[in-house]
């Protein structure tokens, strides 16, 4: 959802539909929005806890919705992800799962994600979720780089009570059409 409303933000400016700062209702609420050049910077809307911290499978499991549910844990090595666990987990308790690694300063995520069934290439999200995780763990600091699967460079930071999602956004071209990613 995150990924897609930097896309629409991009979109419309690039389109002369908005300026640089722009906000639109969604289903998760209003979506703040600043544009530069093929950067787009997104007030995330506020998380809500779901469920305690628990233990589960061998792994400590959070649940929170940041615009869609997310259960998150953060291991020590990305590799654990497991497609089969992460079916079992989403179904068990209707939410992306996401496991979260931190190594060089820097936060690793990959998502299952719900309607999909599947690993997805990138969660924004589940990135936030994982980002919140971590930060409330006092495990990295209130701004830090995250990468998901895709391995496209992401930011998310902490300010002012407020959470923030950034990175580029570009065109990709098919035979016949634009697609925005």
């Amino acid at each position: 959802m995150w990924n897609g409303t930097r896309a629409v933000a991009h979109y419309a400016y690039t389109n002369k539909l908005c300026g640089s700062f722009t906000k639109f209702l969604t289903g998760a609420g209003v979506i703040n929005c600043q544009i530069e050049d093929n950067i787009v910077e997104t007030t995330m809307t506020k998380p809500k806890e779901l469920k305690e911290p628990f233990d589960e499978e061998g792994f400590s499991w959070w649940c929170v919705d940041t615009g869609v549910p997310h259960l998150v844990t953060i291991v020590d090595d990305l590799d654990k992800f497991d497609l089969k666990l992460c079916s079992n987990m989403r179904y068990k308790y209707n939410a992306n799962v996401n496991f979260a690694s931190i190594k060089d300063d820097k936060l690793y995520v990959r998502t299952y994600e719900r309607g999909v069934e599947d690993e997805t290439l990138a969660c924004g999200t589940g990135m936030t979720a994982c980002f919140l995780r971590a930060f409330d763990l006092n495990l990295i600091p209130n701004q830090i780089d995250v990468y998901p699967k895709s391995n496209e460079l992401l930011q998310l930071k902490k300010q002012d009570g407020k959470i923030y999602f950034k990175g580029a956004v570009t065109k990709v071209y098919t035979k016949d059409e634009d697609i925005v990613c």
